[in-house]
């Protein structure tokens, strides 16, 4: 559009030069009119070249024109598409908008639609569970009709059993009554014989007293209080002033007859750590390892004079006996307090001295000299701690099982008999 504009400004700059050229050629030729001619020749020779410009200079603009119509018709074309492309853009943006709630309605009432054929689906399953459950109550309700007519049948069998019970209770309630009258006779027969029993019976207990006074005195005089009399090593009883009867094991092998075994360790299982009660009353197998009981100890050497004769055999399988001519333990009131007398036997060591006069320790009675701790706790076992020992028979089996340190032992006994066995 700005190339057409700019010819056409040449053009008309061209035209204006030419008409000045032309006025001022006719005024020479008014001069000469003879030189008409020359004058048209020499200017038609002069001016046709820019005829021809001209011409093809206005045929440029004429095209130019047109197609400037045409483009300007192009352009308002155009424009009128472009404006209709603005509204069909307009149209099909509210379309699209309106596609887009269409979808979203679509998205929605399929997510409603799923969830509907997942109800269905759930009631179809619910359906068909209980059309299972209404299946089986069916077969469960013909099981029980076919049952409650059997108990019909039953029930009329029984009614009839029932009558005929009847009748006979009736016959038995009769019976009873004669049954009753002839009860009373026999109470009044059993009373009698009662008042006879309870005569026989206090006749009994007095025989049985006098029976059990002949016991006694017959087994004080028989059953001894030591094994002195016994020359084996088995389980025999003994008679002790102030507890009674009760098995000890006696020995007659080691060092001769009548020892009382007070004491075995010889590889048993047995848990030495007890309390004081258990020490008191005593505890183990004699076949085994076992205490005696500190109570039936104090018991048979408060009387007599004893001699404790101690066996022990150590880990490398050495065998030593220690013996202490006077052995005796207290009474509980005393905490069963340890006496010995003089020392003598196979092994050097008197280990036991440091016990002497030391009461019987416990893990729940602390009875040892030592300040810091319990014996018995530290050591696992009951016996006469001073603070704490040179030798604990009673010991777990290890290296606490000792007779001094010098001695390890893997077996140990304490028997004890009256002094005066010795003599015999």
């Amino acid at each position: 559009m700005c190339k057409i504009k700019i010819n056409a400004a040449v053009f008309l700059i061209v035209l204006k030069m030419f008409l000045v050229a032309t006025s001022a050629f006719e005024e020479t030729c008014e001069f000469d009119r003879k030189l008409e001619e020359q004058c048209r020749m020499h200017n038609y020779k002069t001016v046709k070249p820019l005829l021809d410009y001209f011409r093809q200079v206005r045929n440029e603009l004429e095209d130019k024109e047109i197609k400037e119509n045409k483009l300007n018709e192009l352009n308002s074309d155009l424009m009128e598409k472009y404006h209709e492309i603005v509204r069909i853009h307009e149209k099909f943006m509210k379309e699209a908008t309106l596609l887009d709630e269409y979808k979203n309605k679509v998205f929605k009432e399929k997510n409603d639609l799923q969830s509907c054929q997942n109800k269905v689906d759930k009631f179809e399953s619910e359906i068909n569970s209980k059309q299972n459950i209404i299946v089986k109550l069916e077969r469960e309700l013909a099981e029980k009709s076919t049952n409650f007519e059997i108990c019909q049948v039953q029930l009329k069998s029984l009614n009839s059993s029932l009558i005929e019970k009847d009748e006979k209770i009736k016959r038995f309630s009769e019976n009873i009554q004669n049954i009753t009258e002839h009860q009373k006779t026999i109470k009044l027969q059993l009373e009698q014989s009662k008042i006879k029993l309870i005569k026989k019976d206090k006749d009994n207990q007095i025989c049985r007293a006098e029976v059990d006074i002949l016991n006694k005195t017959l087994l004080n005089t028989l059953i001894p209080s030591s094994c002195s009399p016994f020359g084996d090593s088995d389980v025999h009883p003994l008679n002790v002033s102030g507890i009674g009867f009760f098995d000890v094991l006696c020995d007659s092998q080691l060092a001769g007859p009548g020892w009382i075994v007070i004491q075995q360790r010889v590889g048993g299982n047995e848990d030495f750590n007890r309390d004081w009660a258990t020490y008191r009353k005593g505890f183990g197998s004699y076949k085994s390892d076992f205490f005696l009981g500190l109570e039936k100890i104090h018991r048979i050497t408060r009387l007599k004079r004893f001699e404790l004769y101690i066996h022990l055999v150590t880990v490398n399988g050495s065998t030593y006996n220690a013996r202490y001519d006077d052995f005796k333990i207290s009474d509980e009131d005393s905490g069963y307090k340890l006496s010995l007398g003089k020392f003598s036997g196979t092994i050097i060591w008197d280990a036991m001295r440091v016990s002497e006069n030391m009461k019987f320790t416990t893990f729940d009675r602390d009875n040892d000299i030592g300040d810091n701790n319990n014996c018995a706790v530290k050591y696992k076992s009951g016996w006469w701690h001073s603070s704490c020992y040179n030798c604990n028979l009673n010991a777990p089996y290890g290296p606490d099982l000792v007779w001094f340190i010098r001695y390890p032992l893997k077996k140990a006994k304490m028997l004890i008999r009256p002094k005066e066995s010795m003599k015999k």
